[in-house]
């Protein structure tokens, strides 16, 4: 398990910071046509959404990235594979995920940037990569571990930071 550590402050530098991290998981995803987890864990405010509005478009997307919070989901399709944004926020019950077909999902070549993912205990698999955001003074805390990139991947990430 590689895992990194490192501070990040603003919008500006959350929204370079998704950027930057779907040039590491989307072509792995791609190579090995292969479904990404990703969970993106903290507080209320502490930037899972703009992290996931700058991965999105860091693949080309041009066109608004809206938040997931009332659908649960929104897609994102490119030519060879697809995004998936979640917000699990005001999920009341897990098994409404089952009902949404959350495991097709993870079918095919994708990445899943799943917000809250601990609203959908035991329903979703394991990450493959969890990034977790917190509050430090003018600045925010990121806590990076991955079971499918390197860890000289993650100091590179961290040392655009540094």
């Amino acid at each position: 398990m590689s895992k990194t550590e490192f501070k990040i402050e603003g919008e500006e530098q959350t929204v370079r910071f998704g950027a930057l991290m779907s040039k590491l998981c989307v072509p792995y995803a791609v190579k090995n046509s292969k479904s990404i987890l990703i969970f993106l864990e903290g507080d209320l405010g502490a930037g899972k959404t703009t992290f996931s509005r700058g991965f999105i478009e860091g693949c080309g997307y041009e066109d608004i990235v809206r938040s997931p919070t009332y659908t649960l989901v929104e897609p994102y399709d490119f030519s060879d594979y697809s995004i998936y944004h979640f917000d699990l926020y005001r999920l009341l019950d897990p098994e409404e995920l089952e009902y949404m077909g959350i495991r097709d999902y993870f079918e095919k070549t994708s990445v899943s940037l799943v917000e809250w993912p601990d609203k959908a205990h035991g329903l979703l698999p394991e990450a493959d990569v969890r990034i977790a955001l917190s509050y430090s003074q003018n600045s925010r805390n990121v806590v990076i571990e991955s079971s499918v990139l390197s860890q000289d991947e993650l100091d590179g990430i961290a040392s655009c930071f540094n």
